[in-house]
């Protein structure tokens, strides 16, 4: 990498770590900001190798800047993410088909986290045993960490 792509590179990264990527405070964003805050299951679709969108239901952690999402391993989005790491998260919308809440931004793979972030498993506490999982099984299974970091939104 040249020296002043480097720089570039830094400098979008550190005004990135400083500034929103989406806002949140508009109509839209306020709305986004509670659901990211307020729900448990979001659908991640990323792209498998033939260009086919591939939505999954997953669970999720806003930490205010970026979505923290675990996954297995051997998961069809974790290979679609190394290969493409563009996606999109959708909210369900209600039963009218309102309240529509589309995120785009790029993914990230860690396929060996510390540990799982607390806050993931506070949020998660009393959903974790009806799937059959304690927080350290799930740990070991869903052991893969994914950061969505969104840079658009969009909705009605």
């Amino acid at each position: 990498m040249l020296r002043a792509e480097a720089i570039i590179r830094w400098r979008n990264i550190a005004l990135r770590d400083e500034e929103p990527l989406i806002d949140l405070t508009t109509e839209l964003g306020v709305r986004a900001a509670k659901r990211l805050k307020e729900e448990y299951v979001v659908w991640l679709t990323t792209v498998s190798p033939n260009g086919c969108p591939q939505p999954n239901p997953v669970w999720f952690y806003w930490d205010g800047k970026v979505m923290l999402m675990y996954s297995q391993p051997s998961a069809h989005k974790v290979s679609n993410i190394a290969r493409n790491p563009k996606v999109s998260v959708n909210f369900q919308a209600d039963d009218e088909g309102n309240d529509v809440v589309v995120l785009t931004g790029t993914a990230s793979i860690d396929p060996n986290p510390s540990k799982h972030d607390p806050r993931y498993l506070q949020k998660y506490r009393d959903h974790i045993p009806k799937i059959g999982l304690t927080p350290e099984s799930l740990a070991k299974s869903y052991s893969v960490l994914i950061t969505v970091s969104p840079n658009k939104l969009r909705g009605f």
